[in-house]
């Protein structure tokens, strides 16, 4: 009989890996919330008040954490400890073979799939943001101009964003608000981006209510014709996926056109295109922004959204979306994705 290293190690101490997860993922929370106090952290976390001390000391003890008056924060240490344990922690949760699973039955690039679900918790959604932050960065390479969408999912990004190497980057908005709260605009989140990365950006603003005649004259102003311009030269777009309800409602969409979306069954919606089940376009806004068209010749797509409540929306923009995309999305969704298909 031959015991690895490993093996030995399970044979005595056989809750170690259960130790090594609850302790990571509070060096998670840690890092994305602190400094954070006990109390807040034991009810982020979920493990009681007494778990939450003992644990706290031990990682104090290791030098990965600091304890202060203003609360818990984590060190460089902490952080490459969190590097080093990600690929081996997320082998263990599944996640990796979900996400492999459902990039190959959605035939695109990569998935991306962090614990819990945005539905039921804002901490979720911080992970979506500090894991497509990551990936952004790995993978922007020597592009420059990055086109980026409104909603939370994609605001969720910019606090996760490092400043070395990206001042290069122009940040554009994909196109103008749409009537969400200011702070979850594109030209507002397209603002973050470059403050987060002292990097330069451009808004552009675009009213919904305008008449097919003045959207066409629109298009030929020189702000709209200075915008289109730049949209041909994207080479990275950062966009959310919605509900195609929640989305009409958030644009105050006129009672004829909500009746139109659900006569055609619209599921999801993105960049202004409402799509079906089978991620057929069965309605647009008129807009002045990243054109569905224009996907197919943009080297880095990310796709960041998660929840329960996403996946039907998820699916049908996703049957459509261009193979070089990227999804960062949560358990919630992607589970309940794989359920539907």
């Amino acid at each position: 009989m031959s015991l690895s290293f490993i093996d030995a190690q399970l044979a005595l101490v056989p809750e170690l890996p259960s130790l090594i997860e609850q302790r990571y993922h509070l060096l998670k929370l840690i890092k994305l919330a602190g400094p954070i106090g006990r109390r807040p952290l034991s009810s982020m976390s979920g493990y009681s008040e007494r778990e939450t001390r003992t644990m706290l000391e031990l990682l104090k003890e290791q030098g990965v954490v600091d304890v202060a008056k203003e609360g818990v924060t984590i060190t460089p240490k902490g952080v490459e400890v969190l590097f080093v344990l990600h690929e081996t922690i997320e082998e263990r949760s599944g996640r990796r073979q979900l996400a492999n699973e459902l990039s190959q039955r959605l035939s695109i690039k990569e998935v991306h799939i962090v614990e819990g679900d945005s539905d039921r918790s804002e901490l979720t959604k911080k992970l979506l943001g500090m894991h497509a932050a990551k990936q952004f960065r790995t993978q922007i390479n020597d592009f420059k101009v990055v086109a980026v969408t409104g909603g939370s999912s994609v605001a969720a990004i910019p606090p996760f964003m490092q400043n070395d190497e990206l001042s290069d980057l122009q940040f554009i908005a994909a196109r103008g608000g749409v009537g969400e709260e200011i702070g979850l605009q594109a030209n507002m989140i397209a603002a973050s981006f470059a403050e987060a990365c002292d990097a330069s950006y451009k808004a552009f603003y675009y009213p919904d209510t305008l008449s097919e005649e003045a959207h066409a004259v629109f298009q030929h102003e020189p702000a709209a014709k200075e915008m289109l311009d730049l949209y041909s030269k994207t080479e990275c777009v950062i966009h959310g996926v919605g509900n195609a309800s929640k989305m009409a409602l958030l644009r105050n969409s006129s009672e004829n056109e909500q009746q139109i979306l659900m006569d055609k069954q619209a599921v999801g919606e993105a960049f202004g295109f409402y799509f079906n089940r089978d991620g057929e376009i069965v309605h647009r806004i008129r807009t002045v922004g990243i054109q569905v068209e224009h996907l197919q010749n943009v080297p880095l797509i990310f796709a960041v959204a998660g929840g329960e409540s996403k996946a039907d929306a998820l699916l049908s923009y996703l049957a459509s979306a261009p193979p070089q995309t990227i999804l960062v999305t949560d358990e919630g969704a992607a589970q309940k994705m794989l359920s539907l298909m």
